[in-house]
């Protein structure tokens, strides 16, 4: 397979300053693809090795177009997470005053994070969305649009000026991004570590959340997130896309896993990767009954009393 990864581009994005935050990036070849669906389309072709993609920001949660891509399709996986901290700037072609912008772009998920500067400021400004804030200011700078929401890093990329800049609505707004391939085993665990599912349910009843909820609540294990994606089967028709604290290698969530298998229409394994928030010092130890010896101590225990020799 090609020593490439894919991103959302095009140069300039947020997508790709995260990118090059991780040291591998510097030993692979960098192709911006023009949406998310492309990119991880690049990766289930075998044309590239890996696609790194946004997936939840802090203001809006998930990023609804990268989860609903991870949902369907060619099963994927990820490997790894990078936390990338979000201010934009209001960039413009050179001259433009504020008076003079009557339209702005950005990618959908920035509209939460400048909606209220926008108000204040530009309240009579019509917004367009674009596929990515770089590809915003790519339009600035051809003309169909008079000012975008971008990283301040794409201003000279796009020959553009920084009218304003540090705009955010939400202070210490982050944007998290993750690295995705072809399914393979998971690196192995550090200690410190995620892992990612999506569950349909068998049926709808009444718990049936709850249900699914509980296989990890009863072993100690917490969620980071959850949200509902819709099937596509009709209203009312949701699978759940969940980030559940620990690796598959520990047995507490190879047992919530397990369950989760035996009581769902469907599971889709998404990988168990490194943490980008915290770092093994920072961990929790499990609640009690749920670290990896207590669940082998409670699995001899059983072996012993099926050979009469508890």
């Amino acid at each position: 397979m090609p020593a490439s990864y894919a991103y959302l581009g095009p140069e300039g994005t947020f997508t790709e300053a995260a990118l090059r935050t991780l040291p591998e990036a510097a030993t692979r070849e960098l192709i911006p693809y023009v949406s998310v669906q492309s990119a991880l389309d690049a990766v289930r072709a075998g044309e590239a090795e890996a696609a790194f993609v946004p997936i939840e920001n802090s203001v809006e949660g998930g990023i609804t177009t990268t989860l609903d891509e991870l949902v369907a399709g060619t099963p994927l996986m990820i490997y790894r997470e990078v936390l990338l901290s979000i201010t934009f700037a209001l960039l413009v072609r050179p001259g433009t005053q504020l008076s003079d912008i009557k339209t702005v772009s950005a990618h959908p998920a920035a509209q939460p994070q400048v909606r209220n500067w926008l108000r204040k400021h530009l309240p009579d400004a019509h917004w367009e969305s674009a596929a990515s804030n770089a590809d915003a200011a790519r339009l600035v700078q051809e003309g169909q649009y008079d000012a975008a929401f971008a990283g301040e890093f794409a201003a000279a990329l796009y020959g553009l000026e920084a009218l304003e800049t540090g705009i955010h609505d939400a202070e210490n707004a982050q944007t998290r991004f993750v690295l995705v391939g072809r399914p393979a085993r998971p690196a192995a665990p550090t200690g410190a570590d995620k892992t990612s599912v999506v569950l349909w349910q068998r049926d709808d009843h009444p718990g049936g959340l709850r249900d699914l909820l509980g296989e990890f609540a009863t072993r100690g294990i917490n969620l980071m997130l959850l949200q509902s994606r819709p099937t596509g089967a009709g209203i009312g028709n949701y699978c759940f896309c969940i980030d559940a604290e620990g690796h598959i290698s520990d047995r507490r969530v190879a047992e919530a896993l397990m369950g989760l298998k035996r009581i769902c229409l469907e599971v889709r394994y998404l990988g168990s990767y490194p943490r980008a928030d915290i770092g093994v010092e920072d961990v929790s130890a499990p609640r009690r009954g749920t670290s990896d010896q207590e669940f082998v101590a409670a699995a001899d225990w059983v072996a012993r009393c099926q050979d009469g020799r508890f």
